[in-house]
């Protein structure tokens, strides 16, 4: 009793030391250890984490302080606003860690913004909370009679959960003559006991004993387990079996196959028949060797009946009996090591990961952080870690286990968008296992891309006399980004056109990027635009390009033609004289026309609309040009108007007419009498009166007029013969009305006059070009008398038939002119048929260079 005593003095002491260190703290370069007991209630605090390490909770909060760990139970939490630990699951220590001491669990707390890692070990101190106790309630022993003093029997061992002070610490055996209690120690300081003999048995005196063994441990308070020894004594069996060796030593492979052989133990025994015969078997081995190893009891040999992992047991040991029918045994101990196979691929956890990231986020970004465990030993355990299929990211070791994913290069998201980042873990093992894991990332956009256009310049064509805000173009610029960055706004560039703000001509959507026309335009006035306009995104700051965009204005058949000769006027007429004599052929006049549109717009022809009479003459459909188509007969009226259509190419068609009067006669009399009756083709609305005051009136006039223009006819005849040959002064010719410069666009692109022709026989259509010369027309004014001008230095025709170089020719062309002026025409009369030529000449510079009296359309 004393004695015991003394041993819960002794558990007492080493529970209050424990209980002393149950809050030890050991930290060094960031890493802190806890110890508390097992069985503490939830709740319960482990350490003040924020105290330990230095951190204020601020820090804490803004760096989201947590815990990451890969135990598939967490039995901490941890507490951010207090910056505390505390328990958050019941902890049982024997199933935590079993017979391995000491038993901790460790986990590490992360903070961000700056990263930071804090590894944290929590040792769990054991407490008394399970007795010791054996696995058969009753233990029974065959003993001979004639079994030697001294002869030892090994006892069953209690099985006692705890560690330390609070696992089996003794035996105490009952009270008996026979039997004495011998304890014994096994190297993993595991407590067995063996009785040994002291007293020769009497079967006769005490065939049966009952002993009982008690088991207790060192705990406060301390708690035992006890079981009873039931003895039989047999009749003598003289000699034990004896094991050869003492201790077997042997090794076996994790994960090897049921019924694989580890090993063979054998004891022999000298007696013979029955008493002889040795069977073996485990005696009572705990834990789990019992469900991994077998023993055939017959020859000894030890194989395996479950799945050895050597990641729960590195190591067995184990108590072999051999026992003979007798009842006397031995026992020999079995040192089993179990080899690890890589049979553990690596395991990747994620610590922290962000998911997006910029494109312009710099090298050496940190995207996640990763953990790499191997439960194996050794090379198979050692891994090394890279990155599958992209250069743009690499993966450094920063602390053991731990591992950084960063951007090794400059990120384009227009190139690619999104990465899928394979992380491989490989152990050293042979052969190696590995491990995947793919981190989806996203880059997002950054505003680095202006925005292009589809065309380096636009070009667009629109017809003139369009409607006010009728679409011309639609243009496109791409950009690369995306979202608002991609967003595009069209802006018409500010500035002048014709002194004009360009935004008077034409407008742009901001969102379509289609060109409006702001008004109508006239081809004659306005030939193009050019405009800029800019593509501007929204990205902040914005990035912008432009374009220039043609608009080339398209000319419509909107201007009628314009007659630039014969000019109509109400106040003259002109006349144009054929003489009787002219043949077929014979050109009359020519009419000109322009039209300021372009293209097939401004390609004229020209008809003849109505004639007086029957069709004496033609017009040219190209040039204008007005001939004879037949002989002029004497039937033939004296007084001939024609009506020329001229008609443009457009569609449709414009056109534009002009009254042509021709007189047909060779005297000027006769011509006298009708030409001014062209001038009373009028409708007059005025009363009958006002008629008859106006016709008395002309009837004097006239009367008066004709006096005077026939004394100023011979007076000119006389003066003109004598200028021909004496005078050279200019005369002013016919300037056709000076027409809007067309640039280009009218049917006449250079500024035109006419130039003077007259037929070199009265028979022949042929033309014969002479000097520049006024021109030869005939007006007449109803208010005044008439005049005909002869250019100066015109030769009289007679004068010419005369001339004695011509007349030294001989020639018959010479004597057929000659003859046919004397015999058909009067010699004044050819005089006054010369005179009185209507002829055009050209004071401009001709077309392709030609000099001052280029023929077209006639034989020169």
């Amino acid at each position: 009793m004393v004695q015991w005593g003394h041993r819960s003095w002794r558990w007492k002491i080493m529970w209050l030391l424990s209980m002393f260190f149950s809050f030890y703290i050991y930290t060094a370069r960031g890493q802190i250890r806890y110890s508390i007991l097992e069985e503490m209630k939830k709740g319960s605090l482990i350490g003040n984490v924020a105290q330990d390490l230095g951190l204020d909770l601020k820090r804490l909060r803004t760096g989201r302080a947590r815990i990451v760990t890969g135990e598939s139970t967490q039995y901490a939490e941890f507490k951010t606003d207090k910056g505390i630990l505390v328990v958050s699951e019941r902890i049982d220590r024997e199933q935590l860690c079993g017979d391995v001491t000491p038993c901790s669990f460790s986990f590490e707390i992360i903070l961000e913004n700056p990263m930071e890692l804090h590894p944290v070990t929590v040792e769990i101190l054991d407490e008394n909370d399970h007795a010791p106790s054996f696995q058969n309630k009753e233990l029974k022993f065959e003993i001979s009679e004639s079994a030697t003093l001294g002869s030892r029997f090994l006892l069953e061992s209690a099985d006692d959960h705890d560690v330390g002070v609070n696992s089996l610490q003794n035996y105490i055996f009952s009270t008996n003559n026979h039997f004495v209690l011998k304890q014994h120690s096994n190297p993993d300081g595991s407590k067995y006991a063996e009785m040994v003999l002291q007293k020769a048995l009497d079967r006769e005196e005490h065939p049966h004993l009952s002993l009982k063994l008690i088991a207790v441990d060192g705990g406060n308070p301390q708690r035992s387990g006890s079981v009873n020894i039931e003895v039989t004594v047999l009749d003598a069996n003289d000699n034990a079996p004896v094991f050869n060796q003492t201790v077997y030593r042997a090794s076996v492979m994790e994960n090897a196959p049921k019924g694989t052989y580890v090993t063979t133990v054998n004891a022999t025994d000298a007696d013979a028949s029955s008493y002889g015969r040795i069977t073996y078997n485990f005696y009572k081995q705990k834990g789990t060797a019992a469900q991994l190893f077998n023993i055939d009891s017959d020859t000894g040999i030890v194989s395996v009946i479950g799945e050895i992992d050597h990641e729960k047991d590195i190591k067995f040991e184990l108590t072999v009996e051999a026992r003979d029918q007798g009842g006397l045994t031995d026992s020999s101990k079995i040192a089993l090591e179990v080899i690890d196979v890589n049979d553990n691929a690596p395991v990747i956890n994620t610590m922290s990961f962000s998911n997006t990231v910029s494109e312009n986020a710099p090298p050496d970004t940190t995207i996640a952080i990763i953990n790499v465990k191997d439960s194996d030993n050794d090379d198979n355990g050692k891994v090394n870690c890279f990155i599958e299929g992209s250069e743009d990211f690499t993966i450094k070791s920063t602390l053991r286990n731990y591992y950084s994913l960063v951007i090794n290069a400059i990120l384009d998201r227009e190139k690619l968008s999104e990465y899928n980042i394979t992380v491989i873990a490989t152990d050293s093992g042979k052969p190696p296992l590995t491990s995947r894991k793919t981190f989806n990332l996203k880059v997002t956009d950054v505003n680095d891309n202006p925005p292009v256009f589809q065309q380096s310049i636009y070009n667009s064509y629109l017809l003139e006399n369009n409607s006010p805000g009728v679409s011309i173009l639609s243009i496109r610029a791409r950009d690369p980004d995306e979202n608002q960055n991609a967003r595009i706004s069209y802006i018409l560039e500010e500035n002048d056109f014709g002194g004009s703000p360009v935004g008077t001509y034409v407008s742009v959507n901001a969102e379509s990027g289609v060109v409006h026309a702001v008004r109508a335009f006239d081809y004659e006035q306005i030939k193009n635009i050019k405009v800029t306009i800019i593509a501007q995104d929204g990205g902040s700051p914005p990035l912008c390009s432009n374009v220039t965009v043609n608009i080339f204005i398209q000319d419509q058949n909107d201007n009628a033609p314009q007659v630039l000769y014969p000019v109509q006027s109400g106040a003259s007429v002109v006349a144009e004289i054929v003489p009787r004599s002219a043949a077929v052929g014979y050109l009359v006049t020519k009419v000109v026309a322009v039209d300021v549109d372009s293209g097939q717009n401004a390609w004229l022809s020209y008809k003849l609309q109505k004639a007086t009479d029957r069709a004496l003459f033609e017009v040219g459909l190209q040039n204008g040009e007005i001939r004879t188509v037949r002989q002029v007969t004497d039937k033939d009226a004296v007084k001939q108007r024609l009506t020329v259509v001229v008609e443009d190419n457009g569609q449709p068609s414009r056109s534009a007419t002009v009254n042509v009067n021709v007189a047909v006669a060779d005297s000027f009399p006769e011509v006298l009498s009708e030409v001014t009756d062209f001038s009373h083709d009028k409708d007059y609305n005025d009363n009958l009166t006002f008629y008859l005051v106006l016709a008395l009136a002309a009837v004097s006039f006239l009367f008066i007029t004709c006096l005077v223009v026939i004394i100023s006819v011979k007076i000119y005849r006389w003066r003109q013969s004598r200028l021909f040959f004496k005078s050279n002064l200019p005369v002013i010719p016919y300037y056709p009305p000076r027409y809007a410069d067309t640039v280009g666009t009218g049917t006449l692109q250079h500024a035109y006059n006419y130039e003077v022709y007259r037929t070199t026989d009265s028979r022949s259509s042929d033309c014969k070009f002479v000097r520049p010369a006024s021109q030869n027309v005939f007006i007449v004014d109803p208010n005044s008398t008439l005049t005909v001008q002869r250019p100066p230095g015109e030769k009289n025709m007679l004068d010419e038939l005369d001339s004695p170089v011509e007349a030294s020719n001989g020639s018959s062309a010479y004597r057929d002119r000659r003859k046919h002026s004397v015999q058909n025409r009067p010699r004044t009369a050819l005089r006054r048929h010369h005179a009185m030529q209507l002829q055009l000449r050209d004071y401009s510079r001709e077309p392709n260079g030609a000099a001052p009296g280029y023929c077209r359309n006639h034989r020169c």
